[in-house]
């Protein structure tokens, strides 16, 4: 078994303060036998692989071959809380999807009914494989997509009810601010926002709507499910006129109205003072 394993499993267990009496204790085995894994000199059978695995809340997979040592804080932090992300050292986001009969990736298409059952359903291949799809010839073959279908007006002159599609993000280090995506989170489920990437220094992504009516908030890392980088959307409406701006282009044109009228009634009186004089 790979060193890694032993070091794994000490890693995890000062991270959350146990001791080895502790997780001994706990998985109803000898302080001495976990000390042995730990240090290398003992191979667990599958029966205590399997215990130590669900204490840590970890992959089996996990726990034998990636060096968590070697991961950010964050990520520790992501995989501590339940979402267990890593194959072979990455930060591959494993993704249910479907195909089409010649073996090409489908948009799946989650509206508005769907929304709810996708929270809890994204990862479910039963779920995902009974959900509408289409395709859009002028995408990337290589790449994964999927369309939402938004709600409300935070996003303004974006429609409600319009239907947004993103690509697939699978490295979240990647995300750029102030760009737009679509993020799931297990708590509020799907949302469309402007996104500020604070995960490094934070743990956190900052959400921001276009319509300024509404305020920032952020969504911790622990709560984050997926995201997809906003490609474009489809909508049956024209967006809202920017009223502001159409209002100041009315008086900028009734300002200019106004100064022309009176240069003409000055150009007007000094043409009559002029004759008056000769």
């Amino acid at each position: 078994m790979e060193p890694t394993f032993g070091q794994n499993i000490k890693l995890l267990r000062k991270r959350c303060s146990r001791t080895q009496d502790d997780v001994a204790f706990a998985l109803n085995m000898k302080r001495s036998t976990l000390s042995g894994y730990e240090n290398g000199v003992a191979e667990p059978g599958i029966e205590a692989l399997l215990a130590l695995a669900k204490y840590f809340k970890i992959s089996v997979d996990t726990l034998l071959t990636v060096d968590l040592s070697a991961l950010r804080d964050s990520e520790l932090y992501q995989l501590e809380h339940g979402y267990d992300i890593f194959v072979n050292g990455g930060n591959l986001r494993i993704l249910t999807t479907t195909v089409d009969s010649k073996n090409k990736e489908n948009i799946e298409v989650i509206n508005q009914k769907a929304s709810a059952g996708y929270r809890t359903g994204f990862a479910d291949p039963e779920y995902i494989k009974v959900l509408p799809t289409f395709q859009l010839p002028f995408l990337s073959a290589d790449k994964k997509y999927r369309t939402f279908q938004i709600l409300g007006d935070s996003m303004l002159p974006i429609p409600d009810k319009s239907w947004v599609t993103g690509e697939f993000v699978q490295n979240w280090d990647l995300i750029r601010d102030h760009q737009a995506y679509i993020i799931l989170t297990l708590n509020d489920g799907i949302m469309f926002k402007v996104v500020e990437n604070r995960l490094k220094s934070e743990s956190r992504l900052m959400l921001h709507s276009l319509n300024p009516l509404y305020e920032s908030y952020s969504v911790d890392l622990k709560d984050l499910r997926e995201v997809w980088r906003f490609v474009h959307y489809i909508s049956s409406e024209l967006p809202e006129p920017n009223l502001p701006v159409n209002q100041m282009a009315g008086a900028l044109a009734a300002l200019q109205s106004e100064v022309a009228g009176i240069k003409a009634k000055m150009a007007t009186q000094g043409k009559l003072f002029d004759d008056e004089r000769q």
